[in-house]
């Protein structure tokens, strides 16, 4: 995302975007990808209410909580693409609040690793962790990025 200070994130999470909604998708590669051609679409408040559940010390993945969705939908997936953007939007209306904090640094991407585009970047969401006791690591010398350590230890259990 550009230009954050200029963006109303509040009010992108309260739009529903016609969402809930399913979608049948015919492309095979993608049925066989996502192991199926049911897809959910949850609205960006969905997001932020899965978000704030995760509890100091522990971590979710973004495809943790699109699972999470899928089951609950019934669907055979949840859309990816619009799953990195709403979690983007929680976290950045969060931060825009300033109050009623969304626990975003605790959403990760797969592998356990931190997010860029998150307030502050990847290094902010890295003190944010390690300030509730997690281990995190970087890997690469040019494209450098962070991990959190055994991050599997200490998934949030969505149910």
């Amino acid at each position: 995302m550009a230009n954050e200070d200029k963006k109303d994130f509040n009010a992108m999470l309260q739009d529903r975007k016609d969402m809930p909604k399913f979608q049948t998708i015919t492309d095979r590669a993608s049925i066989e990808k996502y192991g199926g051609d049911r897809m959910y679409f949850a609205p960006p408040m969905d997001y932020d209410e899965v978000m704030r559940r995760v509890p100091y010390g522990k971590v979710v993945t973004v495809g943790a909580i699109r699972e999470y969705f899928a089951r609950k939908s019934g669907a055979d997936f949840t859309e990816p693409i619009t799953a990195g953007i709403f979690v983007s939007i929680a976290a950045w209306a969060s931060f825009q609040r300033g109050t009623d904090e969304t626990p975003w640094w605790r959403t990760l991407k797969a592998g356990g690793e931190l997010n860029e585009k998150y307030p502050g970047g990847a290094l902010a969401q890295k003190a944010k962790l390690e300030s509730e006791g997690h281990t995190v690591v970087q890997r690469g010398r040019k494209n450098i990025r962070y991990y959190v350590k055994d991050y599997e230890a200490a998934l949030f259990a969505l149910a």
